[in-house]
């Protein structure tokens, strides 16, 4: 359980509803909590080090490090991601920005996640939107959303819809998990995955952490272990070929 928000508010509360919910449809369930808030990360400086040497290079890696292997460690990862002006508060856009690298290099492919946001009043939909399209761009294989008006800045109080809605995509988030089913991925991910798979097959002048990255999945037009249907295989080989084209006239640099 990540806490993106700066304090323990409604999200976090209605959070805490959730868990109580899967800890009683299974017992065996374990718990761990990562309140951002307390890990004290400084901000990312941009210097691309990720990107070019690893994201080992990263010079807050001592602190991200840890959540990463959380995450790689964890059946399910449930996020409560407060709304802010129909976004991710700035302490959890700051941890993702740490991980930006995995749009390059992505590998939380056999990962499900629960995305819970609540709101004084709209655009809590927004929000979860937003760390969804971040997560599968990690690889995430499925991301179920719990977005909730919650009416209140201070005191809120889950009604039995919320409730309701609260038990019911929790419900399904835990099955899922639970069942170890992978989703063919949309046609949306396959885009970056052969895209940066063929862009990084020709030789340069200007290595990247990429080039080592992505000769493990030389021939495969997705990670393996996740399925695809004929056309899913056909689309992922157009865009490879479309890469492959690109990549004679293309070159990315970073400034070291």
């Amino acid at each position: 359980m990540i806490n993106g928000g700066p304090h323990r508010g409604n999200t976090w509360l209605l959070t805490e509803r959730a868990r109580e919910y899967l800890a009683d449809l299974d017992k065996s369930v374990d718990f761990t909590e990562v309140h951002l808030s307390d890990m004290g990360l400084p901000f990312c400086t941009g210097c691309s080090g990720c990107f070019r040497l690893g994201h080992k290079a990263c010079p807050h890696n001592g602190a991200v490090q840890p959540v990463m292997d959380l995450i790689e460690q964890s059946d399910g990862v449930i996020f409560s991601v407060p709304c802010f002006q129909g976004h991710l508060p700035g302490i959890l856009k700051n941890f993702t920005d740490h991980m930006a690298f995995m749009l390059h290099r992505p590998r939380y492919f056999t990962k499900k996640a629960l995305i819970i946001s609540t709101t004084g009043g709209v655009m809590a939909r927004s929000t979860t939107k937003a760390l969804s399209s971040t997560l599968t761009g990690w690889g995430f294989n499925r991301c179920y959303q719990l977005p909730v008006a919650a009416y209140s800045w201070n005191d809120y109080r889950p009604t039995e819809k919320d409730l309701r809605k609260t038990y019911k995509i929790a419900g399904k988030f835990y099955r899922d998990v639970g069942s170890g089913k992978m989703h063919v991925p949309k046609a949306g991910v396959l885009i970056p995955f052969n895209l940066f798979q063929a862009l990084t097959s020709v030789k340069t002048d200007y290595p990247t952490e990429d080039n080592d990255f992505w000769p493990r999945y030389r021939g495969m037009r997705y990670a393996p272990g996740i399925p695809l249907t004929p056309g899913k295989r056909l689309l992922g080989w157009l865009i490879y070929q479309m890469g492959r084209a690109l990549s004679k006239s293309t070159t990315v640099t970073y400034r070291k």
